[in-house]
């Protein structure tokens, strides 16, 4: 039967919380995966391991990662570049492929008829230069606008198409509430504020919904000094405080979700996992809320983040062909469906967005898949092993304006010099 290993960042803690791991099944060593904990995460991958388990007879270690995207990279990073065979199968942030490719094997060889086809923009995005598939997607994300339905009939608002929209709607809806469910001050709007992955996300939205610039383009260019940039960074450091709480420079994806959840907010930015979780029997706003693509600027669109979640087997793995077979199961059709069943999300596999009874629970995927396939990719493939760099400049500069450390246009001058020295030379480097 599965075990797992407490939250943990470094790889002497992983190694030892492996050396006591039970073994189950006589002289076999248990597959070990590192799965998240952001929502239903660890809970659905204890299921889903489970089901394997039950199936196969063979055992696995489940080892749960920190919430956030930097620390999760950080710990691979460090299991990778000691060359240890302790961790089998890694749950993979979409931008990674690039940074962790050469120490994941090719996929492709064990795929067979068997296997769904996958959204092509997320194969395309897990293929190597070399044309090895080093990642099979799990589920796929972007990013989202979350509402409360009961809240905006109560006051006859429309659903927000501009940023200046979502704005006024939510300071109207503030002036006539004032508390929520709970009985806390009733907030506006809730996103990710704090320095670190979400953030970056966050401001991608904002800045390509404006001006279309995803920070460094195809060509290595650097977009990223624009008028309309300028005007939608220093609109979203004037919502800390008015529509946002304070403690947003400090929120990341669960931090924002728990004041949403409990009632305590008009609109959310999120990704899609936080629809299951809010339709849990204990939920204050089960049965309250919708979800819609998140707002654009004046002249431009609505942007929204590409996300998801993938799984590679190590090259140092000495458990291989079970790992693999691990990986196949997990993303299997039936597994995804009753993922989605489960806790809302969203599957890989576009043929499942046509599957009568996950659309008969989740009537809005339909109105997800053409989100998902124009869903706007960080900088990751573009700059290679550079991208953290290029991710942690981007939130260091962001997070300074909405601290008020520094006002929109410094930051973006300071970003776009940062950005131009980094894509130029990573942009000179070998993906893989």
């Amino acid at each position: 039967m599965y075990s797992h290993t407490p939250q943990c960042i470094s790889a002497a803690l992983l190694f030892s919380a492996l050396a006591l791991a039970p073994i189950t099944v006589a002289n076999e060593r248990p597959v070990t995966i590192a799965c998240g904990a952001v929502g239903d995460e660890l809970e659905q991958c204890e299921a889903s391991v489970r089901n394997w388990e039950q199936l196969t007879g063979h055992s696995v270690t489940i080892v749960p990662l920190p919430d956030e995207s930097n620390l999760r990279l950080d710990f691979y990073q460090s299991i990778m570049s000691a060359g240890s065979p302790e961790l089998d199968v890694f749950q993979l942030d979409v931008v990674w492929a690039g940074l962790l490719g050469h120490d994941l094997i090719d996929l492709r060889p064990y795929l067979t008829a068997e296997d769904p086809e996958f959204f092509g923009g997320l194969i395309t995005n897990n293929t190597t230069a070399n044309g090895e598939l080093i990642a099979l997607p799990w589920f796929i994300d972007t990013g989202l606008l979350y509402y409360r339905r009961d809240l905006l009939d109560k006051y006859n608002q429309p659903l927000p198409e501009t940023w200046e929209d979502l704005e006024r709607i939510a300071s109207h809806i503030m002036a006539q509430e004032q508390r929520g469910l709970s009985g806390n001050k009733l907030w506006g709007y809730v996103w990710q504020g704090d320095s670190y992955e979400g953030l970056t996300c966050d401001a991608l939205e904002w800045f390509y919904s404006y001006t279309g610039s995803s920070f460094v383009e195809v060509d290595m260019s650097v977009s990223i000094l624009q008028p309309g940039n300028i005007e939608i960074l220093q609109r979203a450091a004037g919502w800390i405080g008015t529509i946002s709480p304070p403690e947003t420079i400090a929120h990341k994806e669960e931090d924002a979700r728990a004041v949403f959840q409990a009632g305590d907010a008009v609109f959310m930015r999120n990704w899609p996992y936080a629809w299951g979780t809010a339709q849990r029997p204990d939920s204050a706003i089960r049965g309250l809320i919708g979800m819609a693509p998140l707002p654009r600027g004046p002249n431009g669109v609505s942007a929204a983040t590409l996300g998801g979640w993938q799984l590679g087997v190590s090259q140092h793995s000495q458990n291989r062909a079970l790992a693999i077979e691990l990986v196949r199961y997990l993303v299997s059709e039936q597994e995804q469906k009753r993922r989605a069943l489960a806790a809302g999300y969203n599957p890989s596999i576009p043929a499942l967005y046509n599957d009568p009874q996950l659309m008969a629970e989740y009537p809005q995927f339909a109105d997800l898949v053409e989100i998902f396939q124009g869903g706007v990719p960080r900088p990751a493939t573009i700059t290679g092993r550079g991208y953290p760099l290029v991710s942690r400049a981007i939130q260091r500069q962001v997070h300074r304006t909405l601290t008020g450390e520094q006002d929109a246009e410094t930051a973006l001058r300071n970003l776009n010099a940062q950005l131009s020295r980094l894509s130029h030379w990573y942009g000179q480097q070998p993906v893989n």
